[in-house]
């Protein structure tokens, strides 16, 4: 393979991979083609054939991966199958496609990356250097940037974390698109966009920032089953997101499917005086997850914060599954201006809607939803660290919601499909929303074009 691939690469051109298992590792650097030259490089499985680049016996050594771009630009890898890459070494990193340094215009398309993983069992309760990647993009240079990425149409699953991720965007990293990606049954965080960790060697430009996340489906993320959190929590970590925007900036969230994840949807910041900002998080379907649907905000009072983000029209509905009562939504520490609106909420057994449990949270703007639980004087929202038990306590307790309503939101299949029936009061009844309307709903219907611009509320029109 990299025989092949070298010689493709000074010229540009397709080296195509007959069927058939690889035990080899793959590794492309800079750009194809002569000086000023349009050409790319792909790397793909023959048509109608799968390439398998299989990592059994091979040895993982610092950071490993099955296939390295490292300063590469107009490259493409596109349908192959990358396996069994495993170490049981404490501060090895497998990873089955990575992608450092600096560099434009890469595609990674159609492939499938599984059963990849650190094993390693350190002495003690910290685990930490046990770590892997499915698919990880580094931005390592400044003002260098990895940019015009796109992340399509892979399956991620099987994947031994560790404190990692499954696919995972993190620093110098901009104007990507992640879309269309199906990541399940792995021991952590399924897609994540990270900022403020030191990836850059500047810290300006330490953010993955610019890009969106759309299409994907998410499901089976949990750390519960991860001994690099269990050995510290004696019932087990729920911690992990489907998406998980930490640190990121002027992202959008759109028309993903979170499902039985630990977290559906995050956007917080893991960095003391360090914000995520600019997060739009729109027409998603977050349901069943065990912690909470969507969460926002530093997990304690030494984190970051989230500021001047928007989430609308999203369907939030029968998270908290463990019923901690951690709700549907989950108001964390240090939330400012940020909007909350057009949204669907419905509870679990737990009846909590929105958990807030700090006061350090200001110009919140929470209006416009539709809430239900089936008992509707057993509801419940925490606001500042206040609980209120039924609707009308709560606004009028809170100042929120002045325009919301509490109504059963009328699915065709509260169990499996999360459309609304026609006459549903969900139908037709948002707030009129630029944000939301710009773009179409999780069906791929126009948002908001009734004669008075109102959205139906949720991810479905």
């Amino acid at each position: 393979m990299q025989r092949a691939a070298d010689a493709a690469m000074k010229t540009g051109g397709t080296v195509y991979l007959r069927g058939g298992v690889y035990s080899q590792q793959l590794k492309l650097a800079g750009t194809p083609g002569a000086a000023g030259s349009a050409a790319r490089l792909t790397v793909a499985s023959y048509p109608s054939e799968t390439a398998v680049l299989d990592g059994k016996g091979l040895s993982v050594q610092d950071t490993g991966s099955l296939i390295e771009l490292h300063d590469a630009s107009r490259v493409t890898v596109r349908g192959l199958e990358l396996r069994n890459y495993k170490t049981a070494t404490s501060g090895s990193v497998p990873i089955g496609i990575y992608v450092h340094g600096a560099g434009s215009d890469i595609r990674i398309l159609d492939n499938k990356v599984h059963d990849i993983g650190n094993t390693s069992s350190p002495k003690g309760s910290d685990l930490a250097g046990r770590d892997a990647h499915g698919i990880a993009v580094y931005g390592t240079e400044a003002p260098a940037s990895i940019s015009d990425l796109t992340v399509s149409g892979n399956e991620v699953y099987n994947l031994i974390l560790g404190s990692s991720e499954a696919l995972v965007l993190n620093g110098n990293v901009e104007k990507f698109v992640v879309e269309n990606n199906d990541v399940h049954d792995n021991d952590n965080i399924g897609i994540d966009a990270i900022g403020f960790e030191g990836t850059s060697p500047n810290a300006k430009y330490d953010q993955a920032r610019d890009g969106v996340i759309r299409g994907n489906r998410i499901t089976g993320s949990t750390s519960s089953r991860n001994p690099s959190y269990g050995r510290k929590i004696p019932n087990g970590s729920y911690s992990a997101g489907g998406i998980y925007i930490d640190g990121g900036r002027d992202i959008v969230v759109e028309r993903n499917i979170s499902e039985s994840n630990d977290i559906g949807i995050e956007i917080a910041s893991e960095h003391s005086g360090r914000s995520t900002s600019g997060i739009i998080v729109r027409s998603n379907l977050v349901v069943r997850n065990a912690l909470t649907g969507i969460a926002m905000g530093g997990y304690d009072d030494e984190r970051g914060s989230t500021t001047g983000s928007t989430i609308t029209g999203n369907t939030v509905a029968y998270n908290d599954t463990l019923e901690w009562g951690t709700g549907q939504l989950y108001i964390q520490f240090d939330t400012r201006d940020n909007a909350i609106r057009n949204n669907i909420f419905s509870v679990s057994g737990s009846n909590v809607l929105i958990h807030n449990e700090y006061a350090e949270n200001t110009r919140n703007q929470v209006d416009g939803n539709l809430y239900f639980a089936p008992d509707k004087n057993e509801a419940v929202w925490t606001w500042k660290g206040k609980e209120y038990k039924g609707f009308s306590a709560y606004r009028k307790g809170s100042g929120n919601d002045a325009d919301s309503i509490f109504a059963d939101p009328e699915f065709v299949d509260a169990k499996s499909d999360y459309r609304l029936k026609s006459g549903s009061p969900a139908s037709v009844s948002g707030m009129p929303d630029k944000i939301l309307s710009a773009a179409p709903d999780l069906d791929g219907k126009p948002r908001g074009k009734s004669a008075d611009g109102k959205p139906s509320l949720g991810a479905y029109e």
